[in-house]
């Protein structure tokens, strides 16, 4: 099985007063491996506002793989390859904001409400050589 160049993937999401706190985390757990441990953290917002925020962070490569596969089913996967120059910091992560109704239903898609960020193997670590690793790790097997 090819290594993933991936340090760790952070996943995160906020859920606000108006939403059902069981259903964000289910829509973060859209990404997750089963059973994968999510972290819970109460914060109040500007106006005294409850916000739970949901974490995960995927580091074993198998789990790492997991969500890989979700990302790899975004309608739009062929312009994030063609993105990635734009999606990878010269700190070498890798970003992406994914939508959080759509992961409720099950579905993998780019929008709001969720947000990936990785933090891309290169060694050195430069830009360049995180833009490339990111993507041949998106393009998996293929």
């Amino acid at each position: 099985m090819p290594r993933v160049p991936f340090h760790y993937i952070d996943l995160r999401t906020f859920c606000y007063e108006t939403e059902d706190e069981k259903r964000v985390e289910e829509a973060l757990r859209t990404f997750l491996p089963d059973e994968f441990d999510v972290d819970r953290v109460e914060s109040t917002g500007h106006h005294g506002d409850r916000i739970i925020v949901f974490s995960a962070r995927v580091e074993r490569a198998n789990d790492v793989r997991h969500l890989l596969d979700k990302i790899r089913d975004l309608p739009d996967f062929e312009t994030l390859l063609d993105e990635l120059d734009q999606r990878v910091t010269d700190n070498t992560e890798f970003f992406l904001r994914l939508d959080k109704q759509a992961a409720f239903k099950g579905e993998a898609r780019r929008g709001g409400g969720l947000t990936l960020r990785a933090k891309v193997e290169a060694y050195p670590a430069k830009k360049e050589a995180a833009v490339e690793n990111a993507r041949d790790a998106l393009l998996g097997d293929e």
